[in-house]
């Protein structure tokens, strides 16, 4: 049998969970289900970080030790994660036993390689942050993160000798170039190691400064560095290095974390396991900032999103459904209350919950809830399982790749598809003209697309799912998508199924904040909008040369996300074919969504001087047409490949 490894961070003790903790772990988790619905064996990793300065203060504030403050906060992540339908296989903590144990033997493989040594050093240490930032990361002398100017201490430590291994580093990611994805966080990585020489890393605290940590094994003067004792959780849960069944796991090993910790993830860590002969995890898959009205949560804002209140308000699988299809993994997403019911009462009352309730509802009507013998079978019935197919192919490839929003999308063309099948094959029109064996086979198709359809929802919203397929006469716990339950298939004769269904009662939408009242001048202007736009005069004419030194290439939309502090702007990657994406600034925010343009084939203009908008640099025009109607992209009339010129 496969095996799939599946880790989130351990999540940091000196805040209790948020909407961020909770959206990594049900990331998580949704790939977990996933994989285990594929028929492979799932370990599902994550916990709680415990030491270090932050910890140490805070406990100190709160009249506590260490350990009791840490078991505290450790709880209330522990606590919560059932709560929001997440089944880890083990809830790590850095003061766990073996842990401890494991960091230990690490530091002294290191030592003893020589990787290790003792110097002198002066910086600016950053509490925050917990480690010394260069001069090159300070911004007006301030941590970039925090705010605030570090401290500049001056000590005897040890460091690990990272810059030894940043050559073997490069050339690992150079050569996978699905190790750190999405790309641009790929990109990223490759332009900090090529930007100069990699510094070593400082791995310990004095304990006449700081005593809550892990010991140096080689010198008990010392604790270790946070990060070198944090990064390390991932081997020991597996038995790292007295089980021999543990490379079996590692060698699958998925990591997950958000943009903030891409550094530790991607040069701290792998560093390490080179250092220690451990081979290199699979993927470091890396998610952008849950945003609330385009700021990032922040305590001392008080826009920080609570889950459980999330999840009460719509009810769990309303919550895990919307995190996972409202971002588009690997940027940013903004929260709001507008957007949460207008996609669950879109998505989910609407398309999915009117389909269940109906489809139920019409086989208890005309069949007394028990689907009878097919008869006549149709055109649209061959139609509908082509579209079944290639909708559930798309949703598979999609979510196993960490594409969330564009597997749910793809799903949703068969939901909406079933939806407009049963109009076009009106069954009430059926019964009413006695047609009652083509009834029967319509009802069945609609049902047996349901029942797919709630199967392969299984690891987002296990929940709702579950009742859904309950309600279809299956029962959840034996569904495999690695076999015969991912192929469409018509509900059987016989079938037993629930008289209706009410799975996403509609949620009521916010009272949107009252308009201040427009000066008459603005009414006059937003009157004028109204009149139809005057077409354009032709543009003066230009010679064949002048339009031939247009390079315009036909690319594919990677990725796109809001530019900060601009209403207009998406900050847009296009694959045109070259080494990495094309970052282009396009003023398309008021006509699209991200996920609307992610997966999209655009014409750029590829040899436009570079500008800059808003701090962020484009390197292309995308072309689009304005009109009354809206904005529409230019595109080829069928795919073709990226880079092929338009000529």
């Amino acid at each position: 049998m496969n095996r799939f490894f599946i880790t989130t961070p351990i999540y940091y003790v000196n805040a209790k969970p948020h909407l961020g903790h909770a959206y990594t772990t049900i990331v998580a988790d949704a790939l977990a289900r996933f994989h285990a619905l594929m028929g492979e064996e799932v370990y599902f990793l994550t916990g709680t970080d415990e030491h270090g300065d932050k910890i140490a203060e805070a406990a100190q504030k709160a009249g506590q030790t260490p350990k009791e403050y840490a078991d505290a906060i450790s709880g209330l992540f522990s606590a919560l994660w059932p709560e929001l339908g997440i089944t880890p296989t083990r809830f790590i903590r850095t003061t766990d036993p073996d842990h401890r144990k494991a960091v230990q033997t690490a530091l002294q493989r290191v030592y003893d390689k020589g990787d290790i040594y003792f110097g002198e050093y002066g910086g600016h240490y950053c509490k925050g942050c917990e480690r010394f930032l260069t001069e090159k990361e300070l911004v007006d002398g301030l941590c970039p993160d925090h705010k605030v100017k570090p401290e500049y201490i001056a000590e005897k430590n040890y460091f690990f000798r990272m810059s030894k291994y940043q050559g073997q580093l490069l050339a690992h990611i150079k050569a996978n170039p699905d190790f750190i994805r999405p790309r641009q966080y790929r990109n990223e990585v490759v332009s900090l190691l090529e930007s100069g020489a990699l510094e070593d890393l400082c791995i310990s605290r004095p304990k006449s400064r700081l005593t809550w940590g892990i010991e140096l094994p080689f010198d008990t003067n010392f604790v270790t560095y946070v990060w070198f004792d944090a990064l390390l959780n991932y081997l020991t849960a597996i038995g790292w290095p007295d089980d021999p069944d543990y490379a079996s796991w590692w060698g699958v090993a998925e990591h997950l974390v958000a943009k903030d910790i891409l550094k530790p993830h991607a040069v701290f860590w792998p560093t390490m396991l080179l250092s220690l002969g451990v081979p290199l995890y699979r993927h470091l898959n890396v998610h952008g900032y849950w945003l609330v009205r385009d700021t990032k949560m922040s305590k001392s804002l008080g826009n920080v999103v609570e889950p459980l209140a999330m999840a009460q308000k719509a009810g769990l699988s309303g919550m895990r459904y919307f995190l996972l299809r409202e971002m588009v993994f690997g940027a940013d997403a903004s929260f709001t209350e507008e957007a949460f019911a207008g996609r669950f009462n879109a998505d989910l009352a609407n398309d999915l919950g009117n389909l269940a309730n109906r489809s139920l509802a019409m086989t208890t009507k005309y069949f007394g809830g028990t689907l009878p013998e097919g008869g006549e079978d149709d055109a649209a019935d061959a139609a509908l399982a082509t579209l079944a197919a290639e909708a559930v192919d798309n949703f598979l490839q999609l979510f196993g790749a960490a594409q969330f929003s564009r597997a749910l999308e793809a799903l949703w063309e068969l939901v909406r598809g079933l939806n407009k099948y049963i109009d076009a094959m009106a069954p009430w029109t059926l019964a009413k003209e006695g047609r009652t064996a083509r009834l029967g086979t319509v009802m069945a198709q609609a049902l047996g697309g349901l029942r797919l359809a709630a199967a392969c929802l299984l690891p987002v919203m296990p929940e709702a799912a579950a009742t859904l397929l309950r309600q279809l006469g299956a029962d959840p716990d034996a569904v495999s998508l690695a076999g015969p339950d991912r192929v469409f298939a018509p509900l059987p004769a016989g079938t037993a199924v629930a008289a209706t269904s009410n799975l996403f009662p509609r949620l009521e939408a916010p009272a949107k904040e009252a308009a201040p009242a427009a000066a008459p001048k603005a009414k006059k202007a937003a009157k004028a909008e109204k009149k139809p736009a005057a077409k354009p005069e032709p543009a003066a004419e230009v010679d064949f040369e002048d339009f031939a030194r247009l390079d315009l290439r036909v690319g594919v939309v990677v990725a796109a996300a809001p530019v900060p502090g601009a209403d207009r702007l998406y900050a847009v990657s296009v694959d045109i074919g070259e080494a990495a994406p094309r970052p282009v600034v396009a003023g398309l925010a008021e006509h699209f969504v991200p996920d609307e343009l992610v997966g999209r084939q655009v014409v750029l203009v590829a040899n436009l001087k570079p500008r800059t908008l808003r701090g962020a640099t484009s390197h292309g025009m995308i072309l689009a047409v304005k009109s009354a109607a809206g904005m529409a992209l230019l595109g080829p009339s069928k795919p073709v490949a990226p880079g092929d010129r338009v000529s």
